[in-house]
């Protein structure tokens, strides 16, 4: 039949399954604009109040649900708008699919009104992009770009389509969309027999997992491989929920905040088994000192991140799920009880702890995890609230840690809360903020009242950049430079003008309290969390140290005795 190249985009969506967009109208996509209203009933459209958190909110939507998140934006500005939202999910392999309309194809070119070269702007971070000329060709177009998004390893992918091109007519036939199943014929079986042998002749061995164990969907395949391995295990911020926080071979997340369990076991062990992570340098420190003692031996779907920052012995190329049915097959049990045992001395002599009288980054997390009794969806900023929610929270599942890992994007938070919790909204989304990244994104407080959308907003709030001060603290004398936010701003008052519930705690009773009222309200809350502006997080290794000379508050008392 024939249909706009409008009702095309709409019905392509329909075809993959997609139940909600996020976006903001212009112009230029106005014509898909009127499409969407006739499919309202089939399509939720959720209208942020930036395109900015349109982005964050498809990416939300994507890593709680494991399905393709969309946004939509108009030409110029509105396509601009996207791309910090873009960047943090290329960043983080998370597939969305970005709709953005541009002036019509005789004004290409022309320096036209709202004219701008997105896919030009948008080619280093995404995982493909199109401008698509030719009405004919749309529907191929917009199939080709969820296939991208979601196979192999997932990414953003764009779309640009002129104007007149949403209103020519071109034929269409609806198509049963395959499902993406992972492709396992690239692992090859010497890699995979290569694996096995260095496992079973390591006697120090340690599991390192990151975000592509959890892209992948391979926890039920890690918890059979790790009991066979008999191995302690670190994660990434990215890992978080691949492996269960609860299990007592987990030793905590690994890098600049993490344990010193797991900085000083990865130092000492013989093999690191690297599951889907990249060796960001927040993770290895040094890189001439990581893991200095060990073979290395890399997982990884993506053939380009080997050797890439750190330069293994041995790597398996392909999906992590299907490496390690492969690698379960063939892998006897093994059995290091001495190195396991020095990890558990590890673990009892080097705590996790915080100072427990006063109202703490560390006791919201620590609060929020048994009030939600670990079954929530937390979605954090970026800063010290992000690194405590790491540390405290113990993640069971995958999908239920959603933060910036890679970009580091302050104010990405409250939109892909709005997201996750369009997503799944059978569960409890929790967005920990800083103080200064609520400021960034404030706005979306509003869509989520809009919308009726109930989550919980707690912001930990220093009236500081608190990561940025604790750097100045430590290593730039204590100048505070353009990190005091001394503004008399109150959030309560704010949150209650948006049309939200605002909430003050100063105490760790008027939390306890604050957030028990929250979980009952089934309405957009805001907490706002009074705490120490020289509250620091702990340990942590200094830039361009090892990641064995991890150091906590303790450490730092000594050395200044």
């Amino acid at each position: 039949m024939q249909l706009t190249g409008a009702d095309i985009v709409i019905e392509c969506l329909k075809e993959q399954g997609v139940d909600t967009v996020f976006g903001y109208p212009g112009g230029a996509i106005l014509n898909v604009y009127d499409a969407l209203y006739q499919h309202s009933d089939e399509i939720k459209h959720i209208l942020t109040s930036h395109e900015q958190g349109a982005a964050h909110a498809a990416d939300g939507y994507a890593r709680a649900t494991g399905r393709v998140g969309v946004c939509f934006a108009t030409s110029g500005p509105g396509a601009t708008n996207l791309v910090t939202g873009i960047a943090t999910a290329y960043m983080d392999s998370i597939p969305i699919v970005a709709i953005t309309c541009n002036v019509g194809v005789s004004l290409l070119g022309k320096d036209s009104f709202q004219e701008i070269d997105i896919t030009g702007i948008t080619m280093p971070i995404t995982k493909y992009n199109y401008i698509v000329k030719d009405v004919d060709r749309l529907a191929d177009t917009i199939r080709d770009a969820f296939r991208i998004a979601k196979s192999g390893r997932p990414g953003p992918v764009l779309i640009d389509i002129p104007k007149d091109v949403t209103s020519n007519k071109a034929e269409y036939t609806r198509m049963e969309i395959a499902p993406c199943v992972p492709d396992s014929s690239q692992i090859l079986e010497e890699e995979i027999e290569k694996a096995v042998s260095m496992i079973e002749e390591s006697e120090r061995p340690y599991i390192f997992v990151g975000g592509g164990a959890v892209l992948s969907g391979a926890s039920e395949e890690l918890m059979e491989f790790v009991e066979k391995a008999d191995a302690p295990v670190t994660d990434t911020l990215m890992g978080k929920g691949a492996f269960p926080g609860t299990d007592p071979r987990y030793t905590g997340m690994l890098g600049m905040h993490g344990t010193k369990t797991s900085n000083f076991g990865v130092s000492e062990c013989d093999l690191l088994i690297v599951l889907g992570a990249r060796f960001s340098d927040r993770v290895t420190g040094n890189t001439k000192t990581f893991a200095k003692n060990a073979k290395i031996l890399q997982f990884d779907v993506d053939p380009a991140e080997m050797n890439k920052n750190v330069i293994i012995t041995a790597g398996v190329t392909g999906d992590i799920k299907e490496a390690l049915k492969k690698v379960n097959q063939r892998l006897s049990r093994q059995s290091h009880p001495e190195w396991m045992a020095k990890i558990q001395e590890y673990q009892t002599k080097y705590p996790m702890k915080y100072h427990a009288e006063n109202l703490t980054g560390p006791f919201l997390i620590e609060e929020i995890y048994r009030q939600t009794k670990g079954d929530a969806l937390i979605v954090t900023e970026v800063g010290q609230h992000q690194m405590w929610a790491a540390q405290y929270y113990k993640y069971s599942r995958p999908g239920t840690l959603l933060t910036s890992g890679g970009l580091g994007t302050m104010g990405y938070g409250l939109g892909a809360s709005l997201g996750a919790k369009m997503g799944c909204p059978d569960k409890t989304v929790v967005n920990i903020a800083g103080d200064g990244c609520f400021r960034m994104n404030m706005n979306e407080l509003a869509t989520a009242v809009r919308h009726q959308i109930p989550i919980i907003e707690v912001v930990v709030n220093n009236h500081v950049l608190g990561m940025v001060r604790q750097w100045q603290n430590l290593f730039y004398g204590q100048r505070y430079s353009a990190t005091v936010l001394a503004d008399g701003v109150d959030f309560v008052k704010l949150a209650e003008a948006f049309g939200a519930v605002g909430i003050r705690a100063a105490s760790r009773k008027e939390f306890q309290e604050a957030f028990a009222k929250a979980l009952e309200m089934n309405r957009p809350v805001l907490i706002d969390c009074q705490i120490d502006s020289d509250d620091k997080v702990w340990p942590m290794v200094a830039p361009g140290a090892a990641i064995s000379d991890a150091f906590d508050e303790d450490d730092l008392r000594n050395c200044e005795k």
